[in-house]
């Protein structure tokens, strides 16, 4: 059995991420980007490569963050004592404030602590490069190892004797109360000189350095004051810790192929950076902690479309994280995969879907942050006003949709909607974007598509809006219709959309992206999906703001109860269980919950955010 989702914790530098579990085992790493290739990945096959530090007998533990951080301490007792796991992926030495993330030396650190009595673990490392392709050539060194060969470096610094075995190297200590031992790994590239990793003696330091790196960056950015302050803050460090520093791209989550039900075909690679996601990740961000990435983020969208948004732009729904269009699909078939659900993949075929939402979703960011922007860029203008062009031009088109369906392109509501915020902000805008504005046609074709959503969109037999125009069947994205400020919440029929979710479209209270049904002809694909914590989180608030804080708050409630006990959220959850499922952790399930929290806070008589809200 593979070991579950929710046993990891992430470590992020601002360029890679690595997931640890309970038991001390780093069992995923990407290294130096989110999609490089992975170096462990036991994630997805017991053969594809590990780091563990685990005691050698039985053993109870407990794990935490350490505050303001994404550094993981894990505290394991066993028989004889207890000892300290202290697991970080460093920053630049002396890195603080907004700076954090920038120029990461690639290197992971790892601290034993002795508390009490006597601890033997056992020491297992295992590189695997290229999702477990390489066995690479691995030789020990004075205080350590390294590998040789292949499209990595890999340089290990070790306090105790390393064996060697087949591609592998093995120690068995003990700690005593009192003592310390730090162990580091550094990546480099082949043509460089071979990485010279963190000392021993020096990792604690290097360990406390990056902890307060973390902490600068969040005691920078602590906006939210409301009654969630310990979720919404631990939420913004996750989708700080998904965010390309390099670049501003944000990634999806730092996994691929995560199954949404175990066996099942629907396994996708999210370590790239959809503009949906993204863009709703800075809202998220706006709310929670950090209004600087607004900046890197417009920056990242406008020269990695080319700077244009017109018909013969580059413009997609998703890029690599340094900007590349190219995420062609492919298979791994030498994995085996979480639980045995294959196929795993890398590369995701959705960038060359159409997908009409994103229009809205990038203009509605631009009028979010359009005071951090300052004055926009001849280019910026440009750019916005492409966007407006494009969405009114093309909003008449079926699409893949929101959720990146692989059937037939339908026209989807929640396309029409974005569309529908593509128009309405660029018409806010306008006063920004110069010569470029066309504030009477966007207008115009604004309440085109109003029109077209209030008359196409609602389904008599539901009594509700569907997923897509002269169709019967619900979808949780109708829930943005309020949340962006396409109906109030309150409205009739809005309302009875909201309530026709929450009674048709749960299991145990947690709401459906859609039914699937196992039949291929509702979105291409067979088999079945969890339920979906942002679509539940959008639920909670629409409830908000329909004027019931009590049960937007229950089911708030509900949902952030399945964290795992780092506090991080898979993309879906099987409510029965409480297990958690998909890629890990999600950004648009930390969005979902930071989004929530402020709805909830305003329906319950808060004030206002600082800055603005989203419709405004």
């Amino acid at each position: 059995m593979s070991t579950r989702i929710a046993d990891y914790g992430m470590l992020a530098d601002g360029s890679s991420a690595a997931l640890v579990d309970r038991r001390g085992s780093i069992d995923w790493m990407c290294l130096p980007r989110f999609d490089s290739p992975a170096l462990f990945a036991r994630l997805l096959d017991p053969e594809a490569g590990h780091w563990s530090i685990t005691p050698t007998g039985r053993f109870d533990v407990r794990r935490r963050y350490l505050p303001g951080t994404l550094v993981i301490e894990t505290t394991f007792t066993t028989a004889t004592g207890a000892a300290r796991l202290r697991d970080a992926l460093a920053v630049a030495e002396g890195q603080r404030g907004h700076h954090l993330g920038l120029r990461p030396p690639h290197e992971l650190l790892r601290e034993i602590e002795g508390l009490l009595g006597e601890v033997e673990f056992d020491i297992d490392l295992v590189p695997r490069p290229e999702y477990g392709l390489v066995r690479p050539l691995l030789r020990l060194t004075d205080g350590g190892a390294r590998t040789f060969g292949g499209p990595n470096q890999i340089a290990v610094r070790s306090p105790v004797p390393l064996e060697a075995g087949e591609a592998c190297a093995r120690a068995r200590l003990r700690v005593a109360a009192g003592q310390r031992l730090g162990f580091s790994l550094v990546w480099a590239p082949p043509e460089v000189a071979p990485p010279k990793p963190t000392a021993p003696e020096r990792v604690t330091a290097r360990i406390t350095d990056t902890v307060e790196a973390w902490r600068s960056w969040e005691a920078e950015h602590d906006i939210y004051q409301g009654p969630h302050h310990d979720l919404v803050l631990l939420s913004s460090r996750v989708l700080k810790g998904l965010t390309y520093r390099p670049t501003g791209a944000i990634v999806a989550a730092p996994t691929t192929s995560l199954p949404e039900t175990v066996g099942g075909e629907r396994n996708w690679d999210y370590r790239y950076a959809w503009i949906r996601d993204a863009s709703l990740t800075l809202e998220a961000l706006y709310h929670g902690s950090c209004l600087d990435e607004a900046v890197d983020f417009v920056s990242f969208m406008t020269s990695s479309a080319g700077g244009s948004a017109g018909a013969e732009s580059s413009l997609q729904c998703m890029y690599g994280v340094g900007g590349e269009h190219d995420l062609t699909e492919r298979v791994l078939p030498h994995l085996r995969g979480w639980r045995d659900s294959r196929p795993v993949r890398v590369g995701n075929a959705a960038w060359a879907q159409s997908q009409l939402d994103l229009y809205g979703e990038l203009l509605n960011a631009l009028h979010l942050y359009r005071e951090r922007l300052g004055q926009l860029h001849p280019e910026i203008q440009r750019f916005a006003a492409e966007l407006a062009d494009t969405a009114a031009r093309r909003w008449t088109e079926p699409d893949a949709g929101m959720w990146e369906m692989r059937g037939e392109p339908r026209h989807h509501l929640s396309s029409k909607v974005l569309c529908w915020v593509a128009l309405d902000r660029a018409v806010k805008l306008a006063p920004r974007l110069g010569r470029h504005a066309r504030t009477e046609s966007w207008s115009s074709e604004r309440d085109r598509i109003r029109a077209a959503v209030l008359e196409r969109g609602w389904s008599d037999r539901r009594q509700a809006y569907a997923q897509a125009f002269d169709s019967d069947e619900l979808d949780a994205a109708a829930l943005l219709m309020p949340l962006y400020g396409f109906l109030p919440a309150n409205d009739e029929r809005m309302y009875a959309t909201i309530e026709a979710i929450a009674r048709e479209l749960t299991e145990d209270e947690m709401v459906l992206r859609y039914r699937t049904t196992g039949d291929p002809s509702v979105d291409g694909l067979t088999g079945k999906e969890g339920a979906f914590a942002l679509c539940s989180f959008w639920l909670a608030s629409a409830l908000a703001q329909a004027g019931h804080p009590d049960r937007a708050k229950a089911l708030f409630d509900r949902v952030a109860g399945f964290a795992n006990d780092l506090g991080l959220l898979a993309e879906e959850i099987d409510p029965r269980s409480g297990e958690l499922f998909g890629n890990f952790p999600q950004a648009f399930s930390h969005i979902g919950l930071i989004n929530a929290a402020a709805a909830i806070d305003q329906a319950y008589g808060a004030p206002p955010h600082p800055n603005s809200s989203r419709s405004q």
